[in-house]
Parts: C-alpha cells; sequence; structure tokens
C-alpha cells in the first residue's frame, strides 16, 4: 500500500542528504501514524543505515540526544528533526535504556519499537508504507497494542505504560487485551520512571485531547494509584446530591475534565492541573453536619493548595505552574461571595493575575456539578461593566504627592495610599483634588 508521502520541508531535506550520500533514509514511528490518520505531524522522525558520526558529519548544526544509542537530533532552519539508526537493542537493565544497541535492517528495528501503530515506516519518494507489525490493522481498528511480548515492552521502557493510555486517550482508541493485562501486572514499576517523565506524561494526557478518557484507562489499569493515589482517592468521597448531582468527587472531577477536552487548542497547563486537583483534599476534608446530614468540606481550598503544591513538585513541574495551579485550587470556590464584596474588593479580584484561568475554572466546576453558573456571570458581568478603563485604574495620589504636601516618609504613608485607593475603587473619589481634600478631612494636616 501507498500513500502521498509527508511534505514537511526541514524533513524532507534530512532525507535527501541522507540519500544522496548513498545512505537509506525513511519515515518513522509517531509522523508516520499520524499522517495516516490524516493528522499533521508535530514532529518528524527519520530512520536511517548512517550512523550517528556519519550524520552529525553530514550536517551543521546536530544535537546527540542519544548517539550511544543511534539518535541525532538535527536542526534544518530552525526545525528539529530526529534521526535515528535502525538498530536492535540488547537487555535493559534500567527499564529505559539497553545495556547495547547493534545495527540493523528496517524490519528488525520496527521490532524493538513500542506499538503497533507506531513501529511502521514510509518510504519518502513513493509514500509506500512499510509495515512489519500490523500497525495499519490496528489504526483501522483503534487499537493500541505492544509489539510483540507486551510485557517485555514494558520491562524495557516502564513509562511505555503510561505512553499507552496517552495513545488511547487522544485517539480515542481502546488498549488490546493483552497489552492492558501486561500495563495492570506492572503497574507499581512505574514508580521506577524518572518523575519528570512521568509528570510530562500526566500532562500530556491533560492537554492533548480525551483527558477523562485517559483518567478513566489510568484508573482501569492501577496506573492511577501508583502516579497519582491522591486522585485516586477520590473515587467515593460523596458529595451532596442537591450540589452534585453526578455523584462523587472522582466522577465530578472526570466530568470537568471533558470539559478541558472541549477547550480550544492549546490547553492550558496550570488550567488543566488546577481542573484535576481544584476537589483535590475533599477527601481529607470530608464530614458530615450531625444536624442537617449535609457532606461539608470546610478547608478543602486551603488544604488543596498545600496539597496541589506538593503533587505539582512531585511531578516537576515549573515554578510558574505550580504557583498558578495553587492559586486556582485555592480561589476556585471565592467567585461566589463576589456579590457580597465591596466594589473595591471586586474590583482588586477581578483584576487579579491568573483572573482568567480563575473565571474558566469555575465555569467548568459549575458545568460539571449542578450547572448553576450564576455566580461565574455575575463575575464577566461585572468585569464587562468596567468598560475599556483598567479594572484598577492608575492611583489618584502617589507617595511623592504626599511628600509634596508636607507627609514624611513612614508606615503612615502607605496607610493613607492605601485608603484612597480603597475610596477610589469604591467610585467615591474621582480625581487629584478630591483626593487631597478627603485626606485633609480623614487624617488631618501633616505632622510638623
Amino acid at each position: 500500500m501507498a500513500v502521498a508521502p509527508p511534505s514537511d520541508a526541514a524533513a524532507r531535506r534530512v532525507v535527501e542528504r541522507l540519500r544522496s550520500n548513498g545512505f537509506q533514509a525513511l519515515y518513522a514511528g509517531g509522523c508516520v501514524r499520524d499522517h495516516l490518520l490524516g493528522i499533521a505531524p508535530g514532529d518528524y522522525d527519520v530512520a536511517t543505515d548512517a550512523t550517528p558520526d556519519v550524520v552529525q558529519s553530514l550536517f551543521e548544526r546536530t544535537v546527540p540526544v542519544g548517539a550511544s544509542f543511534g539518535v541525532v537530533l538535527v536542526v534544518v532552519d530552525g526545525r528539529p528533526v530526529e534521526v535515528a539508526q535502525f538498530r536492535t537493542d540488547a537487555e535493559y537493565l534500567d527499564g529505559r535504556h539497553p545495556v547495547a544497541v547493534r545495527p540493523a535492517n528496517p524490519q528488525e528495528d520496527a521490532q524493538r519499537r513500542d506499538f503497533t501503530i507506531n513501529g511502521m515506516f514510509i518510504e519518502p519518494d513513493t509514500g509506500e508504507i512499510l509495515d512489519y507489525v500490523g500497525g495499519q490493522a490496528d489504526l483501522r481498528a483503534g487499537i493500541v497494542r505492544a509489539i510483540g511480548n507486551p510485557a517485555e515492552r514494558f520491562a524495557e521502557d516502564h513509562l511505555r505504560m503510561l505512553r499507552a493510555v496517552r495513545f488511547a486517550a487522544r485517539l480515542d482508541f481502546v488498549i488490546d487485551p493483552l497489552t492492558m493485562q501486561a500495563i495492570r501486572a506492572n503497574a507499581a514499576a512505574v514508580r521506577g520512571v524518572a518523575l519528570e517523565r512521568v509528570g510530562d506524561e500526566i500532562v500530556r494526557i491533560l492537554r492533548e485531547g480525551g483527558a477523562r478518557r485517559g483518567f478513566e484507562l489510568l484508573d482501569e489499569s492501577g496506573l492511577l494509584r501508583i502516579v497519582l493515589p491522591e486522585v485516586a482517592a477520590m473515587r467515593g468521597v460523596e458529595q451532596s446530591p442537591d450540589y452534585h448531582p453526578e455523584g462523587d468527587v472522582f466522577e465530578h472531577t472526570l466530568r470537568l475534565l471533558a470539559g478541558v477536552d472541549a477547550l480550544a487548542a492549546p490547553r492550558s497547563e496550570s488550567l488543566a492541573l488546577g481542573a484535576l486537583l481544584h476537589d483535590i483534599a475533599k477527601g481529607p476534608c470530608a464530614a458530615r453536619d450531625p444536624q442537617s446530614g449535609r457532606i461539608t468540606f470546610y478547608g478543602h481550598t486551603e488544604l488543596g493548595e498545600t496539597m496541589s503544591i506538593e503533587i505539582c513538585q512531585r511531578l516537576r513541574r515549573s515554578r510558574d505552574v505550580w504557583e498558578r495551579v495553587a492559586y486556582l485550587v485555592r480561589n476556585h470556590l471565592r467567585h461566589v461571595s463576589a456579590r457580597d464584596m465591596r466594589r473595591a474588593t471586586l474590583r482588586r479580584f477581578l483584576s487579579e493575575d491568573g483572573i482568567d484561568e480563575l473565571l474558566e475554572l469555575t465555569r467548568l466546576d459549575a458545568l460539571a456539578s449542578n450547572g448553576d453558573l450564576t455566580s461565574y456571570r455575575f463575575c464577566i458581568e461585572q468585569r464587562d461593566a468596567f468598560g475599556a478603563e483598567p479594572i484598577v485604574p492608575p492611583p489618584l495620589l502617589r507617595g511623592r504627592d504626599l511628600l509634596d504636601l508636607g507627609w514624611q516618609p513612614g508606615p503612615r504613608l502607605g496607610q493613607i495610599l492605601n485608603a484612597v485607593q480603597e475610596r477610589q475603587l469604591e467610585g467615591d473619589l474621582t480625581n487629584r483634588e478630591e483626593a487631597v481634600q478627603w485626606v485633609e478631612r480623614e487624617f488631618g494636616k501633616p505632622p510638623g
């Protein structure tokens, strides 16, 4: 079978340079899978019989990301193209790297790859598909299947178990029963994977589409209780049916992740993690009111902030990400009291860094429960009502103004400026003259 070959300019130049020097070059792996599915590949891999040393000699800009395993990154016009030598792998002892590799042909190379849908090649000129592992049939059937013995493939790289979930979720495929059986049997081995690699896979599951499906599969496979035991513990945590007719905290979170799936790509990492973790502390905070019988979760936003930071740091997320996630978790119910806020407080709230993501989280949270968007809409309407003017306008008075009026530097100066801004945000003061007069009435003349 042949198809129209991919037309990526950078990858094509790599292929042409290799072939003009007498080497074989094929498109390989994920770019083939996506091309056959009609999805524009995000990056391109080229498989060749040229050694890493030769590849580096043929191109001006290269990065030996895995030269000892036959992999070199070639940069063409700013675009990276991964070039890997056809190889077979010796024994894996660390759950990630083979102790040695040896040159191979394409058919042998395909056997050491992870899943059948990732084990195909395309001939760049003719579009001929080289499929030695049944990848085309599994693409048509919508199956993620390990190549050969699933337990052996997962022993070679334990992260492949998470990758199986990610591919199935992103593509809306099922996981082959024998492959799933091997994941369940070996799930605990994921504990040996570098936490950054685990974190990257979790975030990709959240952001690439199919987040709900991904976390259902993580749960079904036993991986969830290994990589995110706090999320697994949300299953069975009851909620009051008037606010949460959808069921327990885990089901609520899955519905919220479905809302993240519906967002336009690219989906924010912090919003996706905030959606996953916003109710992470409900289990530890759950109690039942002895009078009303209602289920309560007092303090879950505060404890949730602490837990979300710990989880994000464990998954090696950046400081910017975990700080924003902590903000979202801590404040995800704050909008409910917006109607009772003073005007100045509301303006400050709606001007906070991260408010757009916070309001989006509150919308998804409401839609995943009883659907009440009243408080969310109030916040949106109030923000729109402020018009084009800054939500927090330039101050009417600054420290220099008070110094010119005779006030001395010190804590009193800050108290006066804060009080003036409060009255400004309430709409009681609109210009500098009014502010000066108000300071004189409220604070008197400067001492001395």
